[in-house]
């Protein structure tokens, strides 16, 4: 099945007062400056999935400056019609499907096809960083999200992924795992939460110890879940990367770092003195980390030069892509930003043509139509500019 954003809506977001965009289900291709709004959109559309989007920034940073503190993304999903071209798509600058200046969104009950969904998410002036998610109408947790879509993306910020700490690559690594097992959203949150609730109470003079023993053993549960979701992604990812016999992109073989102990309840409890010392815990998901080996050689992916690292990141998000497309019966929506740049004109094109070849709907960004004139004549072009969004 191959779910696509149908509509996008944006209220007060970032440089958005309101938009409204069209796209159809295959590549979605955004040019204009720089400064002009093409990240933005992206980030949009990665709140449609768990977590803070592509930038992880912070809810209250996301309002519109000009607006009243509160920001609204809304999107209707749905399947291409049978015989719809991929090119179909459309731009409006009109108001939003719900109230100028309302909170939060509340996107009507879905029209039309019964397989269409429709997503809201934001916050109010009066809540900045508590968000609000709205499936079909109805009020539902975050978390919830993965079951409905899946969000990859690619940003310049990821360049450095390789090199700089394992915290991005655990977060880049999770939204893998979200596609696959979309349980994992709430493992890996009852789990931080459990943790969170551990180092607060170990900070105190006095511990309360049956109340340690219960979050220690909630830690186990759902930490072990979140590892053995990673390990499964991380095999599958693997196996997939190297199924290819040709391909234009490298291949690269993953490893999970510092995996979570079977007996985490028995090593948390042994260790309460050392992480109240600490602040931290020193076991568990929070403490793993992803290893990439390049080719045949298997070099560390850290010791590659920039361009080899930006072809291994896609590498593993195209066969990621693939792999979902295959186990889940549905293709990742993915996000590129200024991803063509950073390539040479035979991997551009290479990549071009398997994003289109793959199906699913690919959102990319750059400064030049340039980059993308060997994209078919079925892709959804827009220029984005302060004046706003205009269909090519």
């Amino acid at each position: 099945m191959r779910v696509h954003v149908a509509r996008l809506s944006l209220t007060d977001f970032r440089s958005y007062s309101d938009a409204l965009v069209e796209p159809g289900p295959g590549l979605v291709i955004l040019t204009g400056e720089n400064g002009a709004g093409k990240t933005n959109m992206l980030e949009a559309v990665s709140l449609l999935a768990p977590g803070r989007g592509l930038r992880g920034a912070a809810l209250s940073e996301m309002a519109w400056q000009g607006g009243s503190g509160g920001f609204a993304v809304a999107a209707r999903l749905a399947p291409p019609l049978e015989g719809e071209g991929l090119g179909r798509g459309g731009v409006s600058g009109g108001a939003p499907p719900y109230e100028r200046g309302h909170p939060h969104p509340n996107p009507p009950p879905s029209r039309g096809r019964a397989s269409e969904i429709d997503i809201g998410t934001g916050v109010s002036a009066s809540a900045p960083e508590r968000r609000q998610v709205r499936i079909n109408g109805a009020p539902a947790s975050a978390s919830s999200l993965a079951e409905w879509l899946s969000i990859l993306w690619l940003t310049p910020a990821m360049d450095r992924l390789f090199l700089e700490g394992a915290g991005g690559r655990r977060r880049f690594l999770d939204r893998l795992v979200l596609a696959l097992y979309p349980a994992h959203a709430v493992h890996s949150a009852r789990y931080e939460a459990a943790m969170r609730a551990r180092n607060r109470l170990l900070a105190e003079e006095r511990w309360d110890e049956a109340w340690l023993d219960a979050l220690e053993a909630q830690m186990e549960e759902h930490g072990l879940a979140a590892s053995r979701a990673r390990l499964e992604t991380i095999k599958e990812v693997t196996k997939a990367l190297w199924a290819r016999d040709t391909d234009s992109f490298p291949k690269a073989r993953l490893y999970l770092e510092n995996i979570t102990p079977r007996a985490l309840q028995t090593r948390l409890r042994a260790s309460r003195k050392v992480h109240a010392a600490a602040r931290r815990s020193t076991h568990g998901p929070n403490n793993e980390d992803l290893s990439v080996l390049f080719g045949e050689e298997r070099v560390p992916a850290s010791r590659c030069s920039t361009g080899e690292q930006k072809a291994l990141l896609l590498s593993i998000v195209l066969a990621h892509a693939d792999l979902v497309a295959e186990r889940a019966g549905r293709r990742p929506i993915l996000l590129l930003d200024e991803v063509a740049a950073h390539l040479d004109p035979r991997r551009r094109a290479a990549l071009l043509d398997r994003l289109e070849a793959g199906g699913g709907q690919v959102w990319m960004t750059g400064t030049e139509t340039a980059l993308f004139e060997t994209a078919g004549a079925g892709a959804s072009r827009f220029e984005i500019a302060a004046s706003g969004v205009r269909r090519l």
